[in-house]
C-alpha cells in the first residue's frame, strides 16, 4: 500500500506478487485477505489490466463473509461481470467468463448474465441497441461506490470489445468477404474496419489478408507443410485411380471388338 501511495508502481507489483495467496485460504485471514485484493485492484486498474481486476473481484466475490451480505455479493459480481466484458479476448477470458455464467447467482442478476451471454454468443451485436438495453442498468451500482462504466471511456473501450467480438464472429462465418460488407456490419466506416481488423490479426486473434485492389477479405486459414503434402497425396491417388479404371475400360473395349 505504502508503495502504490508513493507512485512506486513497479515496486508494488513485485511485493504484491510475493504474498502467497494461499495464506487466505484462512477463514481466520478473511479481513487481510479482502485487504489485499482491493489494493490489487487500484494496481491492476492503473495497469488498465481488466481481466486481473474481473479475477481480483471474483476472489472478494468468493469469500464467506462477502457471500453472507447480498449487497455486498451483488457488487463484487456485478464488477466481475463488467470488468471481464471489458478485457480483450484470449483463451483466460474465455475460460473466465465460461466459469462466471455457470454461477447460479448470475440468474440474480439478469441484466448482467444477459450481456454476459452476448459476449458467449457467437451473433453480431449492435453497439447502439446493445447500449440503449444495458446503458442504465450497468450503470447502477447495489454499493456504495460508482460502477466502473459511469466513466464515459470504459463505454469507449466497451464498444471496441463489441467491434472485435463482431470480427470473431464474421471470421467464423465467412471465408470471403468484400470489404464494403464487411464495414457495414461493423458499423465503421472502411478505413476503421480495416484497422480494428489489423489489430486483430497482429494479436493472432483471427487470420485475414485483405485484397485492397479488389476489396476483399480473405478468412481461410493457410495450411502448414504437412497439409499441403496429405492433400496432395489423396488428389494423386484419385488421379491414379482414375486412369486405372479408363486403362481397364479401354482394354475391354477392345477385347470385346476383336471378339465381334
Amino acid at each position: 500500500r505504502l508503495c502504490f501511495q508513493t507512485k512506486a508502481v513497479v515496486s508494488t507489483q513485485s511485493t504484491g506478487k510475493k504474498i502467497s495467496t494461499k495464506y487466505f485460504e484462512s477463514k481466520d485471514s478473511e479481513e487481510l485477505k479482502l485487504r489485499y485484493y482491493r489494493q490489487m485492484i487500484e494496481l491492476n486498474l492503473h495497469h488498465k489490466d481488466h481481466l486481473a481486476v474481473s479475477k481480483n473481484y471474483y476472489e472478494i466475490y468468493t469469500t464467506p463473509t462477502i457471500k453472507e451480505d447480498d449487497a455486498k455479493w451483488k457488487e463484487a459480481l456485478q464488477r466481475v461481470v463488467i470488468y471481464l466484458i471489458l478485457s480483450e479476448y484470449n483463451n483466460e477470458q474465455s475460460d473466465m467468463l465460461a466459469r462466471i455464467k455457470k454461477d447460479s447467482n448470475l440468474s440474480k442478476l439478469p441484466y448482467y448474465q444477459n450481456v454476459l451471454m452476448c459476449f458467449d454468443t457467437a451473433e453480431l451485436l449492435n453497439w447502439s441497441i446493445l447500449k440503449e438495453v444495458y446503458s442504465k442498468h450497468l450503470k447502477s451500482s447495489t454499493g456504495e461506490a460508482p460502477s466502473p462504466l459511469d466513466k464515459e471511456e470504459n463505454w469507449d473501450e466497451l464498444q471496441k470489445r463489441v467491434v472485435e467480438h463482431n470480427i470473431r464472429v464474421l471470421a467464423k462465418y465467412y471465408t470471403r468477404i468484400s470489404l464494403s460488407h464487411f464495414s457495414n456490419l461493423l458499423h465503421l466506416d472502411t478505413k476503421e474496419a480495416e484497422k480494428r481488423l489489423c489489430e486483430q490479426v497482429v494479436k493472432g486473434t483471427v487470420t485475414a489478408k485483405i485484397d485492397r485492389l479488389d476489396g476483399i477479405i480473405s478468412f481461410s486459414k493457410p495450411k502448414d507443410t504437412e497439409e499441403v503434402l496429405n492433400a496432395w497425396s489423396g488428389n494423386l491417388n484419385s488421379v491414379m485411380n482414375l486412369i486405372g479404371n479408363c486403362n481397364h475400360l479401354i482394354t475391354k473395349e477392345r477385347m470385346v471388338h476383336q471378339v465381334s
